[in-house]
């Protein structure tokens, strides 16, 4: 499933490069808004930050929400108390575009995550011609030396990154990388099978200085509180946000875990 993932977005990707080259991509992005400091709002102040995504379908789960305005949910997350968001990109099996990123970017104050599968220098322009402020790169769909390519073209860019890992390899690998914000998945991409502890297994080994993301896994405060009490910075929640009914007071209650 991994695979496919990169397979298609690569190949969507290449299509949209045929209509806008990396140079006239380059002049979009310069042109862009300047990229908020998504490392500094998730290291800022005590308690868990909620990171709060936008996310219609996933292959494990189906359709999810319809989302016609991503913009008003956007909005909701960042009136809950949300700290950044996350906005899945990615057509084929999550539902999301490129639209959809430039629209929240523009419409609220705190760091946008591009949510994708990532893997050319082409795609973290895009990101920024977009509106995002820092970008997915996940370990397990990529080389060490992918992932410290990508870091620099995103650094060069302004922007951070959210280095996904779901092993012990793949966060002692993200370390040597240089990762600043590593993100441990209780998903595994290649199986989409969850184990809920996973992020308590491995959190010992990112050291201090960098920002420990828990993603997936969360269905209410409780697991958002174990995330902190385990030693995270951020949660990432999707799922549990896009089916409730009050995403605003659904993020409060999250914060205030």
């Amino acid at each position: 499933m991994l695979a496919e993932l990169y397979r298609g977005a690569t190949e969507d990707q290449a299509a949209r490069e045929l209509l806008v080259p990396r140079e006239t991509l380059e002049e979009l992005a310069a042109q862009a808004s300047p990229p908020r400091d998504a490392l500094a709002a998730l290291a800022a102040r005590e308690g868990v930050h909620i990171i709060a995504e936008i996310k219609r379908r996933s292959p494990s789960k189906g359709a999810l929400a319809d989302i016609p305005e991503p913009v008003g949910l956007a909005t909701a997350y960042q009136d809950g108390g949300a700290s950044a968001i996350s906005v899945l990109t990615e057509g084929r099996k999550f539902g999301g575009s490129l639209e959809d990123l430039q629209a929240v970017s523009g419409a609220v104050d705190i760091p946008v995550l591009r949510k994708d599968f990532i893997s050319t220098p082409y795609q973290i322009i895009e990101a920024r011609a977009s509106g995002a402020d820092w970008v997915l790169l996940i370990m397990a769909g990529l080389d060490d030396s992918s992932i410290r390519h990508l870091l620099r073209v995103a650094q060069e860019w302004g922007m951070s990154a959210l280095v996904e890992t779901h092993s012990r390899d793949e966060v002692l690998r993200a370390i040597d990388c240089g990762a600043e914000i590593i993100g441990v998945n209780a998903r595994d991409l290649t199986t989409f099978e969850l184990d809920i502890e996973l992020f308590g297994r491995l959190v010992s080994l990112i050291p201090g200085g960098v920002v420990r993301v828990a993603e997936s896994a969360v269905a209410d405060s409780q697991d958002v509180a174990r995330y902190r009490e385990q030693g995270a910075h951020a949660v990432l929640i999707g799922e549990a946000l896009v089916t409730g009914v009050d995403p605003a007071e659904r993020v409060r209650e999250f914060v205030n875990a």
